[in-house]
């Protein structure tokens, strides 16, 4: 079931177990504190697991299973353990009094029983979760384009911090993020699948916000699937890395601009789930007692695994791989922890 793994030529992690797990603490310190100031955050507590039925777990692209169970002392309804915090960041953004400007952050610890598992890919998801609060004015790309800077600013100068620490991990980010909508891709590149056309336009810029994403180009092909009711798909996208090590693009984080009432009735139309808006969270849009953020998951395995320089996402957490993944890192000469 899991996907064949990416295997570099000739492996040789540039940091042993010790320096590794010290140097994941001091990328996770930097970057927390860097993209906090940047981005005008404060840390709160977040949920590891949430009640059925109220529609705030993440449903991703609608298909995956989350894992849930019947807890012993709570009656009328089942547990499940977070997909992502998408939907409950909003909801507390708007019961805690923030205000347009202010915005938080968590970490995020989710469980995903269906991921196909690779050199990036997990059951166990950690991310830095963020949120932020904003004006209906302000839903528009320049606000969306502004905040990927500031994210990307955060991202460039933890590289730089530890390429000072570590002088064997060479800085490879480019000054600048390049903007470039799903619609585009397939102009530029209409024969390639959409993973080939972000091969294609990462490794050419280094560093890519693909926007647009969940919406059917003018092929009638998806880029890529998107929950229809947290993005606006207008309004959202990924943040893509070239990744020289496995030779590909490398996403490290999927933002954009939450839904409005019309965005959601619209979004829930064109994928068939518009059964969904009599749940609880969907109705505090429709009446509009939410308010409008933008936000988004970076994810934290995978900004150390970028940054140390690592060939499986393995290297730099501790989750369950099957026999087959766990052979072939060994004969690769990749140390999972």
């Amino acid at each position: 079931m899991s996907k064949p793994l990416i295997l570099p030529r000739v492996y040789q992690p540039k940091l042993s177990f010790k320096q590794t797990e010290i140097a994941i603490k001091q990328v996770k310190d930097y970057f927390e504190n860097t993209l906090a100031k940047n981005l005008h955050l404060i840390r709160v507590s977040a949920p590891i697991l949430l009640k059925s039925g109220s529609g705030i777990n993440d449903n991703l692209n609608g298909v995956e299973r989350m894992v849930t169970f019947e807890a012993l002392d709570i009656s009328h309804s089942s547990v499940e353990v977070v997909q992502s915090l998408a939907k409950w960041k909003r909801v507390a953004l708007g019961r805690y009094g923030f205000i347009p400007g202010e915005g938080l952050y968590t970490d995020m610890n989710a469980i995903r029983r269906d991921e196909v598992l690779d050199n990036l890919h997990s059951m166990y998801v950690d991310q830095w979760d963020w949120e932020k609060v904003i004006s209906y004015e302000e839903r528009n790309v320049k606000t969306l384009q502004s905040e990927v800077q500031k994210i990307y600013k955060s991202l460039k100068s933890t590289e730089d911090y530890l390429c000072k620490l570590y002088p064997q991990l060479d800085a490879i980010l480019p000054e600048e993020i390049k903007f470039v909508t799903t619609q585009e891709l397939e102009d530029r590149y209409p024969n390639q699948t959409p993973k080939q056309r972000e091969d294609e336009i990462t490794k050419e810029f280094g560093a890519v916000f693909i926007m647009n994403i969940g919406g059917a180009l003018l092929s009638g092909v998806k880029h890529d699937g998107r929950s229809p009711d947290y993005d606006d798909w207008n309004l959202n996208g990924d943040i893509v890395l070239w990744n020289p090590l496995l030779e590909r693009s490398f996403e490290i984080s999927s933002m954009g601009i939450r839904v409005d009432d019309i965005a959601l009735v619209n979004q829930l139309k064109i994928s068939g789930n518009e059964d969904r808006k009599q749940l609880e969270y969907h109705q505090s849009i429709l009446n509009k007692e939410l308010p409008y953020t933008i936000g988004g998951g970076i994810g934290q395995s995978r900004l150390c695994m970028f940054l140390l320089k690592k060939a499986h996402i393995g290297e730099v957490q501790v989750s369950v791989w099957n026999d087959e993944i766990i052979s072939e890192c060994k004969k690769a000469n990749i140390p999972l922890l």
